[in-house]
């Protein structure tokens, strides 16, 4: 594959070379002007996200009989990180939207919730929103506190969920409940809902350090009525489900990482000759060559890893370790790639003048975001020391 001057682990064919050279126009000319506008203002860039949806790339997973692109992971991986090089906030809403909300109702949903729901997700006409961390549960996904009592025809959720994507703009939500609290996570169970639903809206949204045009806000549940025929699967498969949609999610984060790193890279080089110290260019210093080739590898090495988990899950074949190594690696090589790059940058790399001070305030999500770096490495481990 044929990426940002370097050659990959396949060839891009005539199709992903023009989902590539589409995604890129449209990053270069619609969002880069208006990158730092969204940013300062925390405005979730709605208008971008409806384009995005008219293009195609917000039902990239979604077969084409449910209005979507039909795509794969490669696809995909491909449009997050072509996004992340000019704005990493709005590939995070794009793998937000495909990886999580839609990606579920598409892999666990039935027909009829599928025929309801996709189109309009796949278009582009409604955002989606996930629902699973809370205030007191994060890596700990198990411990959530929002349950779900079936009465009559209506199940009834309390409770709140936190550091939701899209949960003020988002119009269709799945979300995990208990609904059998002495099974632990067996008890768990996902259900998708509409805004609108009695007892359910927005809470606070945050005030982020990075990624601040992608929304964040909880989800509140307060007597919530949810029909019953909006339970996905049968109660007790939430946290299974919830589960293989985050293995997915990893792949979009791992692209994203790539996709950011790619991003410092490209504007250190640049500066790199033009900035000029002791009368020559700094690329003429060996110190900060040494920190391009680095750079540059590292990204090349979090590239190929990527592309082979997403290549993995295009072909059916087990992805947990792949998809969990590569969003390990590329959210700890982009860290490093953003701080490298203010370092290049000098006294510019801290100021809003230059791209690299917001791919410095982006980057540290991704080693958070999808399961932290440290649940990477635990589960890693365990699937190394089991017998």
């Amino acid at each position: 594959m044929e990426t940002n001057n370097s050659q990959f682990i396949i060839e891009l064919d005539e199709n992903r070379r023009t989902i590539r050279d589409t995604i890129r126009e449209f990053a270069e000319n619609v969002i880069k002007p208006v990158v730092m506008e969204y940013d300062e203002t925390q405005k979730f860039p709605i208008d971008i996200m409806q384009q995005l949806g008219d293009l195609g790339f917000l039902g990239i997973l979604v077969p084409e009989e449910y209005g979507g692109a039909g795509l794969g992971y490669v696809e995909y991986s491909i449009v997050v990180e072509e996004l992340a090089r000019i704005d990493p906030s709005i590939a995070l809403s794009v793998a937000a939207h495909n990886g999580l909300c839609t990606n579920h109702i598409l892999m666990h949903a039935n027909e009829e919730q599928k025929k309801k729901y996709l189109p309009d997700l796949a278009s582009g006409k409604v955002i989606g929103a996930w629902g699973l961390t809370e205030p007191s549960s994060g890596s700990d996904a198990a411990a959530m506190q929002t349950t779900a009592v079936l009465e009559g025809n209506n199940y009834i959720l309390n409770g709140t969920k936190n550091f939701i994507t899209h949960g003020e703009s988002g119009k269709t939500a799945v979300v995990m409940a208990i609904t059998d609290k002495s099974k632990g996570k067996k008890g768990i169970s996902a259900f998708i809902l509409e805004k609108g639903y009695p007892g359910f809206s927005a809470g606070k949204k945050e005030n982020k350090l990075g990624m601040r045009a992608s929304e964040t806000t909880q989800l509140l549940f307060e007597n919530c009525l949810v029909p019953k025929e909006n339970l996905i699967g049968v109660e007790g498969e939430g946290f299974i489900q919830a589960m293989k949609i985050l293995e997915g999610g990893r792949i979009s984060i791992a692209a994203l990482s790539v996709g950011l790193a790619q991003g410092c890279l490209e504007a250190s080089i640049a500066y790199s000759k033009e900035r000029k110290q002791f009368n020559k260019p700094i690329s003429e210093f060996q110190g900060i060559q040494f920190k391009l080739s680095d750079m540059s590898t590292d990204i090349e090495a979090a590239r190929l890893m990527t592309y082979k988990a997403a290549i993995l899950k295009d072909s059916g074949k087990p992805v947990f370790s792949a998809a969990a190594k590569a969003k390990l690696f590329a959210s700890e090589i982009a860290t490093k790639a953003a701080n490298e790059s203010v370092q290049i940058f000098g006294g510019y790399g801290f100021v809003k003048d230059y791209p690299v001070e917001k791919f410095y305030r982006d980057v540290k999500l991704l080693t958070i975001g999808e399961g932290t770096s440290e649940v990477q490495r635990i589960v890693l481990a365990r699937e190394l020391l089991q017998d």
